[in-house]
């Protein structure tokens, strides 16, 4: 089965492609305002949004960083922390500067995916992983805050791994996986 999808971003792209190989980005279509105040309104929203525009099922993600010590900033702002046009390093900078001299460095990557046909909402996708903030960046791999996030059974950052290793426990990995297992069992009509 085909299954459209709903980003720009390369990064997440290779990823939903190692989750379902037949995964197509919708292009050409406006972008959606991520007004939700939660990682479920805005997947929601975005796949609803898009869905209207493919001739299949499509998934759209919203995902991001929560911190402890900064009251699970910044969260759904994760790809805009350091401004509406902020590069990952602009982020990663403003993230360390915030966590400056904290010990506290308890973190997790969340992943909502929702799952829409035609305007219709089908499922949504939950997936998230607890690690660490470094105090440093370490590594190339990834995107967006990988070089930041130690995740302690690894005993590496998320900058340190292979995409393929980081799948299999990554927030995203998590909710994609439970899709493609919920498409799996013949539960979508």
């Amino acid at each position: 089965m085909k299954l459209y999808c709903a980003t720009g971003n390369p990064g997440k792209l290779r990823e939903f492609r190692m989750a379902a190989a037949d995964v197509e980005p919708l292009t050409g279509i406006p972008p959606c305002e991520e007004t939700g105040s939660t990682f479920e309104e805005n997947a929601i929203r975005k796949a609803l949004y898009y869905s209207v525009h493919a001739s299949g099922p499509l998934f759209a993600d919203d995902s991001g960083l929560e911190v402890d010590a900064l009251n699970n900033a910044p969260g759904i702002y994760s790809a805009r922390f350091a401004g509406e046009n902020a590069t990952n390093r602009q982020n990663n900078d403003l993230l360390l500067q915030k966590m400056s001299g904290v010990t506290n460095r308890k973190a997790r990557f969340v992943c909502v995916v929702a799952l829409a046909d035609r305007g219709r909402l089908i499922q949504t996708f939950r997936g998230e992983v607890d690690g660490e903030i470094l105090e440093e960046p370490r590594g190339s791999e990834g995107f967006g805050y990988d070089p930041l996030f130690y995740y302690p059974p690894f005993q590496q950052g998320f900058g340190e791994v292979r995409d393929e290793d980081k799948f299999s426990v990554s927030h995203r990995g998590k909710a994609l996986l439970a899709m493609v297992s919920f498409l799996n069992s013949d539960k979508l009509e």
